[in-house]
């Protein structure tokens, strides 16, 4: 195809123009052999330990922004939900629904930063799927990728597992990702070094569970809803309280700034390369010090405690010494407008 070449209806078909788009694009970056033997079910050998499966859709707006675009994200984005079982991703789908009338480059673009993610992440593209609809039945480009892990240990790593006198660490700053994308829809320039934080975070986790995995009981990535709505979720989870300081919350200046700006509470907007990690508090400055070694983590910091107050209760201790309550969030996060 052209490079200013669309997709057509004709490209779903299942015919020779979907033989095309295949070969000639597909094949082109994504070079699994298993992929390559365009089977309907990709054979993975046999592993020894318990099987973890995640899968996710991607439907962002825009499409590229700083730091990323929906191709990186969806292979991070799996990526990371097996992680955060402890598990290690041996293999992703990947699967495509395009509006007629995508630009074909758009659609090369995307794939060849699925292709680059996997690589760098080291978990292959192992099958996939591609459908076409007519023109105004989506929104250009839906992803859906499934993961397929393992977890050779035997500890169980849950939202339920949060214990009191836990320690509560954030693997990095807070927001990137949620800002950077929020303000691309406001159509705001905020300027700064702000762009998404879209990373795999499989071998941060894989170092923490080998140092000792014993010692690792929750593990969650604070995405939609952000890192507030996340640690409401494990609190319920766990039916315990737990308690974070403002002062201790890495959130990049520019963010701050941004989030002001646009009149956004940087602890409910998503995060999409950063994970929670509650352990226990004998443990926790060992792999708070670990992590930070790790390039995912440099900016880590133990942001708070898990405690056994009124369960499902998350509080937030404010620069000036007072006490914030944080809630759930209900629905799309708002920019304030007076």
């Amino acid at each position: 195809m052209k490079p200013d070449s669309i997709i057509s209806l004709d490209h779903g078909s299942g015919g020779l123009a979907s033989q095309n788009l295949i070969s000639g694009l597909f094949l082109k970056y994504l070079t699994c052999p298993q992929l390559r033997d365009l089977e309907d079910c990709a054979m993975l050998g046999e592993y020894a330990g318990r099987i973890a499966f995640s899968t996710d859709s991607y439907v962002v707006d825009p499409l590229f922004f700083p730091g990323g675009d929906i191709g990186s994200l969806a292979v991070h984005g799996t990526i990371n939900d097996l992680a955060m079982r402890g598990a290690r991703p041996l293999a992703l789908s990947l699967a495509l629904i395009i509006e007629e009338g995508f630009s074909f480059a758009s659609l090369e673009r995307i794939i060849a930063s699925v292709a680059r993610a996997s690589e760098e992440a080291g978990v292959a593209i192992v099958t996939g799927d591609t459908k076409v609809v007519p023109k105004g039945k989506a929104d250009g480009l839906f992803v859906n990728t499934t993961g397929i892990g393992i977890a050779s240990h035997r500890h169980d790593i849950s939202g339920k597992k949060a214990q009191p006198g836990d320690a509560v660490i954030i693997s990095g700053t807070l927001a990137d990702h949620g800002i950077t994308i929020m303000s691309r829809q406001a159509g705001i320039d905020i300027g700064g070094d702000i762009q998404s934080d879209t990373q795999p975070l499989h071998r941060l986790v894989g170092a923490l569970l080998e140092e000792d995995a014993s010692l690792v009981h929750v593990l969650r990535d604070p995405t939609r809803g952000g890192l507030a709505t996340t640690l409401c979720e494990i609190a319920n989870a766990s039916q315990v309280n737990i308690a974070i300081e403002e002062d201790r919350l890495p959130i990049r200046g520019s963010v701050s700034t941004a989030c002001e700006m646009i009149g956004l509470d940087p602890l409910y907007l998503a995060n999409e390369g950063k994970c929670i990690i509650i352990c226990d508090q004998d443990g926790a400055e060992d792999i708070l010090q670990l992590v930070r070694r790790m390039p995912e983590g440099r900016d880590a910091a133990l942001i708070g405690w898990v405690g056994e107050g009124q369960a499902g209760r998350v509080s937030l201790t404010t620069r000036i010494g007072g006490s914030r309550l944080l809630e759930p969030l209900t629905g799309q996060p708002l920019p304030r407008i007076c």
